[in-house]
């Protein structure tokens, strides 16, 4: 018997880690695979991972302060980026994979994404503004073809949050939209990098399928 996958999931300060792991956990079985999903601010243990998680929630700014205070880990995750080690990131932990964010000033990213985390400003039919954050179900629309959206229906709902979103980014590297007000990107993927603006952990069904096929993903 193989050993179990080493899942690093990193802990930039904020996040659902808890229910991070818990989804992970609950993917793999369902999936029939042995993993050890751990929680780590520790950049060594990352550098000794087979996939990696970043998640994140609140604040582009805070997130990247926490993730840049943590000896030695950008550098961790830009070595196994470059040497193919497959890496998600969740909410906020998909927006610092752009080039930078604009929320509570200008913060740079990890720039693995093309554009930049901008302000959102959904509008309705008639013009008038659409509530924001963004809470709740919003529908998925993707052509399918990407191994994360393997078993996934285009119409297929995640669970978003957020009031900012990725602008100016490319269209081969953008895997999914919503629309709120017009189209939201919901996932991107470049390479061995993917991530998703929705929380998978809260996305029931969809999220449990997405990071089912992140666990079986060989890019």
């Amino acid at each position: 018997m193989s050993a179990p996958q080493k899942i690093a999931v990193v802990d930039p300060g904020s996040g659902n880690l808890a229910s991070v792991l818990r989804a992970l956990d609950r993917a793999a079985a369902d999936g029939g695979m042995a993993i050890d999903a751990f929680i780590t601010r520790d950049a060594a243990e990352v550098l000794a991972s087979d996939r990696i998680v970043l998640p994140g929630q609140g604040a582009f700014a805070a997130c990247w302060a926490g993730l840049t205070a943590l000896p030695g880990m950008v550098a961790a995750l830009e070595k196994r980026v470059a040497g193919g080690t497959p890496l998600l990131g969740i909410c906020v932990g998909m927006q610092v994979m752009a080039e930078r964010g604009l929320e509570h000033g200008v913060t740079p990213g990890l720039g693995w994404i093309k554009g930049e985390i901008a302000p959102m400003d959904p509008r309705a039919a008639d013009g008038s503004a659409l509530p924001l954050p963004q809470m709740g179900w919003n529908s998925l629309d993707f052509t399918p073809g990407h191994a994360l959206l393997a078993g996934i229906a285009p119409g297929e709902y995640g669970y978003f949050v957020h009031s900012y979103a990725l602008a100016g980014g490319l269209a081969e590297e953008t895997l999914a939209t919503a629309d709120y007000g017009g189209p939201v990107v919901a996932i991107v993927g470049r390479g061995n990098v993917a991530g998703t603006q929705f929380h998978v952990e809260k996305s029931q069904t969809v999220g449990l399928r997405i990071l089912g096929n992140f666990l079986r993903w060989a890019p």
